[in-house]
C-alpha cells in the first residue's frame, strides 16, 4: 500500500530549478535512502513532504491515517526541560493515566460501603479498563524505552537532568532524535541522522532502524549506514529522481549498467536521426518534385520519433590530489605516556604509540574522549599534562579542522587561498579553485556566506596545496556529498605520505585505513586492519588472534630486518671510512720514507755514521708500519 507519493512536483527559486517533475511512490514498510549531490534538493523535498514548504506545482500524497515524524539536520531544540523531562513529554497520555490510576487506588482503598455498591463497581471497572489500556500503551515499559534510546544515542545517566538550553547544538539534535524515536511515527523522515553521533551510537541506531516496523526515508551521505538499513535508493539528480529497488552498493552497479544501456540507446538514436537528416538534405538538394515529396515524407516520419534524452551525468566532484614536497623519515611520530585532563575531566592517560611513514591510521573513540585534543597536542596547539611526543625527521604536518576554525570569515574565497600561498599567480589560484568547483564570480564570495560543504572544499584545497607529508584529518567527510567522499578516498589511496584520521564514516575507513587506534581513558589499543576487522575483533577477540600474531610477527621481522640493514649500512660506511683513513696514512708514511731516503743521499748524512744509522732505523720502522697498514687494508677490502 502506498503511503507517500509525488507526481510532477516542481519547485524553483527564481530561475534556479530545484525540483523538476519529481514523481515517485513509497509503500508501507519501505526503507528508502535519498541520495544526491549537495544542493540537489533533498532537504527541500523533505520540507515539501512535511508541509514546511509548498511545491510550485504537482501533487503530494501522504496517507492521512499514518503518523509522520521528521528530523531535520539543522534542528535545534530550545527547551527549559531537562533531557529526561523532555523524553517524558512524549508519554503525556501514559503519565495522565498513571495519575488517574493513583487516584483510583486511593479511592479503592477506602472502606467498602454496601450502600454505594454501584459506585464501588464503577471504580473497579474504570480501574480494570484503565490498567489494560495503560499496559497496551506501554505503561510498564516506557521508562525502559527512554533509558534504552538515551543510552543508545550516547547520553549517560548523569546527563539526564541537564537542562536542554545549556546543551551544544549537536547534543540538542541528539535529544530531538531520541524524542522522535520514542514517538514511533509510522512514517519516519530522517535528514542526516548520523551527524553528531559517535560510532557506537551510529551502530545502535542502525540496529534500531533495521528492526523498525514503520516506513523510513533517510537522507544520508553515510554509505555504510545506508547499506545496513535501506532496501530502496532514490537519487536526486538534475532536478528529478531516479528510483532503484536496491540498497546503496547494489544501486551503484545497477546505475552503472543502466547508464551504459541508456547511453548506447541514445547514441544509436542520434546516429539514426543524423542519417535521416542527411538523406532529407540530399533529397532537397535534387530540387525535384518527387525528391521534395520524399524529403517531406521522411521529415514527418522523423518528427514522430520519440526522442530519447541523454542520460544524466554525475555532477562534477572536486579534483583532489595530495602530494608531498619532501619525504619524511621512517619514524614519523613517537608518543609516550601522554596524559590530558581538563580540571576533573580526565580525557586520557598513558597513551603510547608509534607512527611509521606511509601508515594510514584511524583514531576512534567515544565523543568527548579527546581525539581532537590529541591532534592539538601533536601540533603543539595544546600542552599535555604528562608524557612526550616526538616528530620524526623532515615531518611536515597538514591539518584538516572539522570546525573550519582556520578559515577567515571576513575574507573572500580567492583571498583565503592567496593569503596562505602568496607566491601563486592569479591563474594558478583560479585554476586551483576551479578544480574544487569554484569558478567565475564565485571566487569573490565571502567565506561567511559559504555552506558547510563549500567551506569543507576550501579547507581540502588548502591542505592539498600545503604538500605536507603527515596529514591529521578531523572528520574530513563531514558536509561532503558521496561523490566528494569518493574523490577524497581516491586522493588518499594515491598519497605517498602518512595519515591519521578521525572519522565516523565507516565506508571511508574501510576503503583507506589499514590500522585503527582506539582511544580510551586509560590509553590506546591498536588493531591491524580496517573498520570491519576492528568490529569483528571487538565482537570475537579470539577469532583473529592467530592472524594478529602472524601480522605482529611479520612486523617484528620487518623491524628486525630494518635494524640489521641499518647496522650493516653503518658498518659498511665505517669500513669505507677506515679504508680511506688507512690509505691516507700509507700515503703519508711512504712520502716520509721517500724524504728520509733523499736525506741519506746527502754528504753530511752518509758521512755521519750515527746520523745515517738513525735515519735507517726510522725508515725501517716506517716500512714496518706501512706493512701493518697494508695488512689491515687487505682485510677491509
Amino acid at each position: 500500500m502506498i503511503v507517500i507519493g509525488c507526481k510532477d512536483v516542481h519547485k524553483s527559486y527564481g530561475i534556479d530549478v530545484i525540483l523538476d517533475k519529481i514523481t515517485f511512490s513509497i509503500n508501507e514498510g519501505d526503507k528508502v535512502g535519498f541520495i544526491g549531490a549537495n544542493g540537489a534538493g533533498k532537504s527541500t523535498l523533505f520540507k515539501i513532504l512535511t508541509g514546511e514548504l509548498s511545491q510550485d506545482s504537482g501533487d503530494v500524497f501522504i496517507d492521512k491515517n499514518k503518523t509522520l515524524g521528521y528530523l531535520s539536520q539543522h534542528l535545534s531544540l530550545e527547551s527549559y526541560n531537562s533531557i529526561y523531562d523532555e523524553m517524558l513529554s512524549v508519554f503525556s497520555d501514559i503519565l495522565n493515566m498513571e495519575e488517574r490510576l493513583r487516584e483510583l487506588e486511593i479511592k479503592l482503598n477506602e472502606p467498602y460501603d454496601p450502600n454505594k455498591a454501584a459506585y464501588h463497581d464503577k471504580l473497579i471497572k474504570e480501574y480494570t479498563t484503565l490498567t489494560d489500556l495503560y499496559n497496551n500503551k506501554g505503561g510498564y515499559v516506557y521508562k525502559g524505552d527512554i533509558n534504552r534510546v538515551l543510552k543508545g544515542l550516547g547520553f549517560l545517566e548523569e546527563d539526564y537532568n541537564k537542562p536542554i538550553r545549556v546543551l551544544s547544538g549537536g547534543q540538542k539534535t541528539r535529544v530531538a532524535l531520541c524524542k522522535l524515536l520514542l514517538t514511533k511515527p509510522e512514517i519516519l523522515l530522517l535528514d542526516e541522522p548520523t551527524n553528531h553521533l559517535d560510532l557506537e551510537a551510529i551502530e545502535w541506531l542502525e540496529e534500531y532502524l533495521k528492526a523498525y516496523k514503520g516506513t523510513i526515508i533517510i537522507i544520508s551521505h553515510d554509505r555504510f549506514f545506508l547499506d545496513a538499513i535501506t532496501t530502496h535508493t532514490f537519487e536526486l539528480i538534475n532536478g528529478h529522481v531516479d528510483c532503484y529497488n536496491a540498497s546503496y552498493s547494489k544501486y551503484i552497479d545497477l546505475r552503472k549498467k543502466e547508464f551504459e544501456t541508456k547511453l548506447k540507446a541514445y547514441n544509436l538514436q542520434q546516429s539514426e536521426i543524423k542519417r535521416q537528416e542527411d538523406i532529407i538534405e540530399r533529397y532537397r538538394s535534387f530540387n525535384r518534385e518527387k525528391s521534395i515529396r520524399a524529403a517531406e515524407s521522411r521529415e514527418k516520419a522523423l518528427a514522430k520519433i520519440e526522442r530519447l534524452e541523454a542520460p544524466d551525468k554525475d555532477p562534477k566532484a572536486s579534483k583532489i590530489k595530495f602530494e608531498t614536497l619532501v619525504k619524511s623519515g621512517n619514524d614519523v611520530l613517537h608518543v609516550e605516556d601522554l596524559s590530558k585532563s581538563f580540571g576533573e575531566n580526565k580525557l586520557f592517560e598513558q597513551v603510547n604509540f608509534d607512527v611509521k611513514r606511509g601508515e594510514r591510521i584511524a583514531l576512534i573513540g567515544e565523543n568527548g574522549r579527546g581525539k581532537t585534543t590529541l591532534f592539538n597536542i601533536i601540533m603543539d596547539k595544546l600542552p599535555s599534562d604528562r608524557g612526550i611526543k616526538v616528530l620524526g625527521k623532515n615531518v611536515f604536518i597538514g591539518y584538516y579542522d572539522q570546525e573550519q576554525s582556520d578559515l577567515h570569515e571576513e575574507k573572500t574565497i580567492i583571498d583565503e587561498i592567496w593569503d596562505d600561498y602568496p607566491d601563486m599567480t592569479t591563474t594558478q589560484v583560479r585554476n586551483a579553485l576551479a578544480s574544487f568547483l569554484f569558478t567565475g564570480d564565485d571566487v569573490f564570495k565571502d567565506i561567511s556566506k559559504l555552506s558547510g560543504g563549500e567551506k569543507c572544499r576550501i579547507n581540502l584545497l588548502k591542505l592539498m596545496l600545503s604538500k605536507a607529508n603527515f596529514l591529521l584529518l578531523d572528520e574530513p567527510t563531514n558536509h561532503l556529498d558521496i561523490m566528494s567522499r569518493e574523490a577524497l578516498e581516491e586522493a588518499i589511496s594515491g598519497y605517498d605520505g602518512t595519515i591519521i584520521v578521525i572519522s565516523h564514516d565507516r565506508y571511508f575507513l574501510n576503503k583507506v585505513i589499514d590500522k585503527i587506534f582506539e582511544l580510551n581513558s586509560d590509553g590506546i589499543k591498536e588493531y591491524l586492519g580496517n573498520y570491519t576487522y576492528f568490529q569483528e575483533k571487538k565482537k570475537n577477540p579470539q577469532r583473529y588472534e592467530g592472524l594478529e600474531e602472524l601480522q605482529n610477527k611479520s612486523k617484528t621481522q620487518i623491524a628486525e630486518e630494518r635494524r640489521k640493514k641499518r647496522e650493516a649500512d653503518k658498518k659498511a660506511k665505517d669500513e669505507v671510512k677506515r679504508v680511506k683513513s688507512i690509505e691516507e696514512k700509507i700515503a703519508t708514511i711512504e712520502s716520509n720514507i721517500v724524504e728520509l731516503q733523499e736525506l741519506l743521499c746527502l754528504e753530511e748524512v752518509y758521512s755521519n755514521p750515527e746520523k745515517s744509522e738513525s735515519i735507517h732505523r726510522e725508515i725501517s720502522e716506517l716500512e714496518q708500519n706501512v706493512e701493518d697498514l697494508y695488512k689491515q687494508w687487505e682485510k677491509l677490502i
